[in-house]
């Protein structure tokens, strides 16, 4: 299995990534350079998460050359429209240390006022364009909007970053991406939503299946969930900041799930929802303003 994938304009990104959603600034550099160390090279972050400062400076402490490290990050709604998108490029670039970002996303689509988050994609364009991003996509887009999306640009999005776990697999999703040549990378890879957030009927956690294959392998649920995704072709960033479940997490290229496995993982979708409901996202109800600095 590769360990990479190839996105549609030929840029290659590593397949598991570090994610930092949740994960406070001050704790931020010490999990990323941890992250680093043990071999992640893949990093995501996102302009509303406040921690794009600590993701560049553990970059930075780390030695690596940034050719060796793949920055993904999101513009957030309120940096919408044509000029607001390419500032909201500039405050990121600018927090993260970095004249170019390997990955650039909306981290919404905004239903409300669609031309301004086809004004941002349209930048996210030009940017690409002009080279200071290798790759531009999109997350929590579904089938409907990422029609009307490709109806108004050009670019086909490298990436769609979307709630994807054993519980909520969201199979239309993933087959329209696929219909387009966009890699579906899971947030919540392990399903650590269904702990806290929505009603998807327990943790996946504690699933009984992903524990007897887990048992079956030797390995922990986290690993079996990751190693699905995995196999399955998708891109999947996973987060934490203790440093036993860092390493773990990125253990997972040691075993192989049978196709029985996977389809017994696969059976376990509930078609439950636990993130925010993509059509609900207004700027009204988020306002969040993204900092110069």
């Amino acid at each position: 299995m590769t360990t990479t994938r190839t996105l549609n304009n030929g840029v290659e990104m590593p397949a598991l990534g570090f994610g930092v959603f949740q994960t406070p600034p001050e704790e931020t550099t010490a999990a990323v350079a941890e992250a680093l160390r043990l071999g992640y090279r893949l990093i995501d972050t996102a302009a509303a998460y406040g921690n794009e400062r600590e993701v560049g400076e553990a970059v930075r402490r780390s030695g690596l050359d940034r050719s060796e490290v793949f920055l993904e990050t999101k513009l957030w709604i309120t940096d919408y429209g044509y000029d607001g998108a390419l500032h909201g490029f500039d405050k990121s670039a600018d927090k993260l240390g970095v004249e170019q970002i390997d990955l650039l996303l909306l981290h919404q689509p905004v239903p409300t006022d669609f031309e301004r988050t086809i004004g941002a994609y349209t930048a996210l364009e030009k940017l690409l364009a002009d080279g200071r991003v290798r790759a531009i996509g999109i997350s929590n887009v579904m089938p409907d909007v990422l029609a009307n999306l490709r109806e108004q640009t050009d670019v086909v999005p490298a990436v769609n970053q979307v709630e994807v776990h054993p519980y909520f697999t969201q199979a239309d999703v993933q087959a329209a991406d696929a219909e387009h040549g966009i890699l579906t990378q899971a947030w919540s890879p392990m399903g650590g939503i269904t702990s806290y957030g929505g009603d998807s009927g327990g943790s996946t956690f504690e699933d009984p299946v992903i524990g007897e294959i887990a048992d079956a392998h030797g390995v922990t649920a986290a690993q079996v969930m990751l190693r699905w995704h995995l196999q399955q072709g998708r891109s999947a960033i996973p987060k934490s900041v203790r440093p036993e479940r860092i390493a773990a997490n990125f253990d997972v290229f040691g075993f192989e799930l049978t196709a029985d496995e996977l389809t017994r993982i696969d059976a376990l979708d509930t078609g439950v929802r636990c993130g925010p409901e993509p059509a609900s996202i207004t700027p009204e109800a988020f306002d969040r303003e993204i900092p110069e600095a």
